[in-house]
């Protein structure tokens, strides 16, 4: 089975499209003489993308240890980190295999029981207007009414 291989390029003191056209020719031939079976070139507003195909690694090893082909990569336009090499496609492409269907998030969800039993269903109705919001006051009911009496009121 074939492999893909890219190189990017950045723009740097000069364009990278300008370095695609000066290079570009005399990486495509030593790629094609050595073996690589397939190319394409992507041109970004950042830069280019060279693909190329080989047959197997060694091929790719072979053409990347070529005198020519280490020039032309020395020779990118920001020498300090305008250069990508890497296997497989360049860019936002897809994978050579396709992804496996990943689980549905809820998947394996189910309610679970209460900690508690439920005694008495008249208990737990709407709150009571001694106590806002069905919550115990602090300082217990004798506290509660100077402070429900204390509240000023809106005329």
């Amino acid at each position: 089975m074939s492999e893909w291989y890219s190189i990017e390029v950045f723009d740097g003191a000069m364009s990278a499209a300008r370095w695609a056209d000066a290079h570009g020719d005399p990486l495509l031939e030593s790629a094609l003489l050595t073996g690589a079976k397939d190319w394409s070139w992507h041109h970004h507003s950042w830069g280019v993308v060279l693909e190329l195909e080989f047959a197997d690694a060694r091929t790719w090893e072979a053409w990347r240890a070529q005198p020519s082909v280490q020039a032309a990569l020395d020779a990118v336009p920001d020498p300090v980190s305008g250069l990508i090499v890497y296997r497989g496609r360049g860019g936002t492409s897809g994978s050579p295999t396709p992804r496996r269907p990943r689980p549905l998030l809820g998947s394996g969800a189910a309610a679970l029981p209460l900690p508690w039993e439920w005694e008495d269903e008249a208990r737990w109705s709407l709150p009571s207007p001694a106590k806002p919001w069905g919550l115990p006051l602090p300082g217990g009911p004798a506290l509660a009414r100077p402070l429900l009496r204390s509240r000023p009121t809106l005329s």
